[in-house]
């Protein structure tokens, strides 16, 4: 594991598992992982602060998609 992938110290900061989920279902994963996240959902492209929260996650979502899912 990088220092990227675990900044936060023991506490999971990535969650390529839900790459392809539905906005929805990624939450209930995340949450189940982290559940003091503040979880963000954004279009893909959508442009963000560069600030550091750990408590912010945020899912990226592809709105073009028949069925918007985690991009």
């Amino acid at each position: 594991m990088s220092f990227s992938d675990n900044i936060a110290g023991d506490e999971k900061t990535r969650w390529p598992e839900v790459v392809g989920l539905c906005a929805e279902e990624a939450k209930k994963i995340i949450l189940a992982d982290k559940p003091n996240a503040d979880i963000i959902v954004l279009p893909v492209g959508m442009p963000v602060t560069k600030d550091f929260r750990p408590e912010h996650v945020r899912i990226f979502i592809d709105i073009v998609a028949d069925t918007p899912s985690i991009g």
